[in-house]
């Protein structure tokens, strides 16, 4: 593909050893508002509008949105999204018309993303390998056609992550009305062991923390997750609880900068002060990649020993007994498992010392409420619904679930994933009202379970999926087996792309294929009825109002809402009792509608949605009351400590590789060149090692080497041209960045149970390349 990187004399690997924030998030965003033209404009005005409770929510991550806002509540990631969004450079017939699709192939993400915003809608034309402007209702008729000549079965909705509340519940209901069932979407790549794990843990498919519970706690976790990239705004409530002396337990086989050092840019005080900002860690332990289960288990068979000891002395007890006794079920069993792991084998598998491991339970058997936050590290394995589950054991045992300054908290990605699931998003019909949106609009649900994301890329494969729609995204590129659903996703008979901006996905064309351009979060919506709201739902399951007020970037795009309900209405107009085009000019009728479906979660969704700070959703797991089969929250007792089973990491130059991201790009959009917090600069094309492991497989580092999956299934898996970088990760251990390294990615590799990919532990082959090269400045 095409590289905008800097020449490879240009490249410079340097350690950083400043803060997170601080200068150096300022100088970013002033280099990223001027490389794209905006330096003098008015995006820092729109910028004090974001996550405003009259404003827009950001497009980038979920985390929480503060009830009283100060003068900024963005950060370094959520601003880079609102340049990236409202990048002046247009992507229109005009570009198209000067750029065949076989051109276009050969350009990275990178510079596809920058071409600028969709301004007209497009349909591929295969005689001209061209993108060609369409009118919107001649498109709407066309995709309708096309559906109609499809099994509905043989179809897939797939949603990002980033669309409103209102637009999510039409996308499920539309696909539904349709007859189909398969509605993958981004939660199935990243927290579905959450989504699996913690319902029979809790009752609840979503953490019980709230944003107020931070400024309580007295003790925190960090696992797996690298805050300082993926939700920087979560800094703020971490630094506030360092500051009061709240120990901050990181769990993570990188030390990330986000939990080692923060400065906050919008703290005049802190930003003058020539200290080096706050220690967010108070303590980081390195584990392996894969050694979370572990870790766990020994910090929970640590709390037996000390509840037995405090027992002999006569001492108030370490575990809290009563709640065990009348809120949970399993303890038992849970224990006889405890007792019955072997200390040799935590301590292999987790890399961590015996006595740091019960250093750590001993602190946590000291503090009383306890907040769990973890991220993709612990749910990207084989095993990640059982790593969300023993985190959940550890916090039931002493009763850290259901109380105030405590609780399980999962650190979701894009703006609303949690968000879409609440209102129906779902491949599973067991998840969705299907009796009442059959009651409702007079008509009969498919029932059958569809196709989560895995089994999309494995219908592609086989050919058995033939038309895609794209609620956003760019699902290609995002997803295990890289190039062979890449050359697979072009036997397909449809595709329709809903989109802001230009992505490789949409260059696969199949047999139709269309590009529809919608309106950004921060946006003027305006229909007959006014400029319309949106809505959200945050990590912490909290629903929050999102008005934008910008000009669109063209008079030709419509609102994802408005797309979804023109779709449905030149689909299927018989087939349901839907008012599609009074959900088009009202947004308010839509979320009456999902008030409807959703009593209990979605009370007067009109009259609290806009308040500072939402609403909370009625998560009864923080009251105490447990959803589940039996009543109770729940034990569950793991299978074994090994969080990747059926992967052999043997041989000397095995390692096993963990995904990442950089602080220059969310999810599988990049912003450029640079991750500043790892100090790397012009490339992304690194593999990060451990010093001791470049000496051994006899590589030096700045030299150029291969991946190779080390999977014998027939298919060569293999990404060239990574350079070494030396880095402190876990000797045995390897690092690179999703998605360049996805293509490594089995996609029979994923959660035994929740189909996530498990991209924390790619067993990978290291090969020297045939050129070396040497060139880049060390400092």
């Amino acid at each position: 593909m095409k590289r905008s990187e800097l020449d490879p004399d240009d490249i410079h690997i340097k350690h950083y050893d400043s803060p997170t924030g601080g200068w150096g998030s300022l100088k970013s965003l002033i280099k990223k508002a001027e490389e794209n033209g905006l330096l003098a404009s008015d995006i820092w005005a729109m910028l004090g509008e974001q996550n405003k409770p009259d404003g827009f929510m950001c497009v980038s991550c979920s985390w929480a949105k503060p009830k009283d806002s100060g003068p900024f509540e963005f950060c370094e990631n959520g601003a880079k999204a609102t340049i990236w969004e409202h990048d002046p450079k247009k992507c229109d017939p005009e570009f198209f018309a000067s750029h065949t699709i076989s051109e276009l192939l050969e350009w990275n993400d990178h510079d596809l993303e920058k071409t600028g915003r969709l301004t007209a809608p497009m349909k591929y034309n295969p005689a001209s390998d061209k993108y060609e402007p369409i009118e919107w209702d001649v498109a709407f008729r066309e995709i309708a056609a096309e559906l109609k000549s499809l099994n509905p079965d043989d179809v897939v909705f797939y949603a990002s992550g980033r669309a409103s509340l209102e637009a999510s519940h039409m996308y499920q209901l539309f696909a539904r009305i349709y007859g189909s069932n398969n509605l993958p979407d981004s939660s199935n790549m990243c927290h579905e062991s959450t989504s699996v794990g913690l319902p029979k843990s809790i009752g609840s498919p979503v953490g019980t923390v709230q944003l107020e519970d931070f400024a309580e706690c007295d003790m925190i976790f960090f696992i797996g997750h690298n805050v300082g990239t993926n939700a920087p705004r979560m800094l703020h409530p971490l630094q506030e609880a360092r500051k009061r002396g709240v120990p901050l337990v990181t769990f993570n086989p990188l030390p990330e900068r986000g939990l080692v050092r923060f400065k906050n840019p919008q703290s005049p005080a802190e930003m003058l002060s020539p200290g080096p900002g706050t220690e967010m860690s108070s303590d980081f332990v390195q584990l392996k990649a894969g050694g979370d289960l572990s870790v766990l288990t020994g910090i929970c068979k640590h709390l037996l020993v000390l509840e037995d000891e405090a027992q002999r002395q006569g001492q108030p007890a370490i575990l809290d007994h009563a709640f065990i006794q009348e809120h949970t079920s399993g303890f038992e069993e849970f224990c006889a498992f405890l007792r019955a792991e072997n200390w040799n084998e935590i301590v292999t598998r987790s890399g961590i010392e015996r006595d740091e491991i019960e250093r750590i339970a001993a602190l946590y058997a000291s503090k009383e409420r306890v907040i769990a936050n973890y991220g993709m590290g612990l749910t990207q394995h084989r095993e990640g619904v059982e790593n969300v589950q023993m985190l959940c054991n550890m916090l039931l045992m002493r009763g850290n679930i259901g109380k105030e300054g405590a609780g399980i908290s999962p650190v979701r990605g894009h703006s609303n994933v949690q968000g879409q699931r609440t209102v129906g998003i779902s491949e599973k019909p067991e998840l969705v009202p299907l009796d009442k949106l059959a009651a409702f609009y007079r008509f009969e649900p498919p029932r059958h379970k569809g196709l989560d994301t895995v089994e999309t890329c494995q219908g592609i494969l086989d050919g058995r999926v033939k038309g895609f729609v794209g609620l956003g995204g760019n699902f290609s590129r995002a997803v295990p087996e890289t190039a062979l659903v890449e050359k697979a996703w072009r036997r397909m008979e449809l595709q329709v792309q809903i989109a802001t901006k230009l992505n490789r996905n949409h260059l696969l064309t199949t047999r139709a294929t269309y590009l529809l351009p919608c309106l950004g979060r921060s946006e003027r919506d305006t229909q007959v009825t006014g400029d319309q709201w949106v809505s959200m739902e945050d990590s912490t399951a909290n629903i929050h109002g999102s008005f934008g007020k910008r000009a669109p970037a063209s008079d030709k795009l419509m609102s994802e809402p408005a797309i979804i309900a023109k779709l449905a209405l030149a689909t299927c107009p018989e087939k349901a009792d839907v008012p599609w085009q009074a959900w088009i000019d009202d947004y308010a009728l839509v979320r009456d509608a999902i008030e409807r479906a959703y009593p209990d979660d979605f009370k007067d969704f009109n009259q609290r949605f806009t308040h500072p700070g939402g609403f909370h959703r009625n998560i009864v797991a923080c009251k105490r009351e447990w959803k589940t089969d039996n009543g109770k929250a729940n034990f569950i007792t793991p299978r074994n400590l090994n969080a990747d089973p059926d992967i052999q990491v043997n041989g000397k130059n095995i390692l096993t590789l963990l995904t990442i991201r950089s602080n220059d790009q969310f999810n599988t959009t990049i912003y450029g060149y640079d991750d500043r917090l790892r100090g790397i600069h012009g490339t992304r094309m690194v593999l990060l090692l451990n010093a001791n492991d470049i000496a051994r497989l006899g590589l030096k580092e700045g030299e150029m080497v291969n991946l190779r999956t080390a999977v014998e299934d027939g298919v060569e898996r293999r990404v060239e041209g990574l350079r070494v970088v030396s880095y402190e990760i876990p000797a045995g251990n390897c690092a690179g960045y999703y998605p360049e390294l996805n293509p490594l990615m089995p996609l029979f590799h994923h959660s035994r149970t929740a189909h996530v990919p498990a991209a924390k532990s790619i067993p990978v082959h290291i090969e020297k390349a045939g050129r070396q090269e040497y060139s880049a400045a060390r400092h």
